[in-house]
């Protein structure tokens, strides 16, 4: 993205809210601020079945802690989330197998 050679991103998604928040694998987000940074687009592609319709936002996506030990942390308080939530403002676009539409938008695939 530094050296100006990516066109987009492209990422999964283990929950869509339909706010247009979504959750996927730790690191997700880091990904969605550094392509804003750059002013590359990002994009979520991800089946309309991954959208939940009865969660609002990402707030209230229940996100997994998993265990400090899957790391080798010996101490007892430790976060240690499986996913990470990106914001809706920071991507372009929700692409599923219907169509292509901005993240804030999704409650018309319901």
């Amino acid at each position: 993205m530094m050296k100006g050679k990516v066109d987009c991103a492209i990422v999964g998604a283990d929950r869509i809210a339909v706010n247009g928040d979504t959750a996927n694998k730790v690191g997700t987000y880091l990904k969605a601020l550094a392509a804003q940074a750059h002013g590359v687009p990002f994009y979520v592609a991800a089946p309309v079945s991954t959208i939940d319709f009865a969660c609002p936002d990402g707030a209230a996506i229940p996100i997994e802690e998993r265990a400090a030990a899957e790391f080798g942390a010996t101490a007892s308080r430790v976060a240690n989330p499986a996913f990470d939530v990106t914001p809706a403002a920071l991507i372009a676009g929700i692409v599923t197998e219907r169509d292509l539409r901005p993240a804030g938008q999704l409650a018309g695939l319901a």
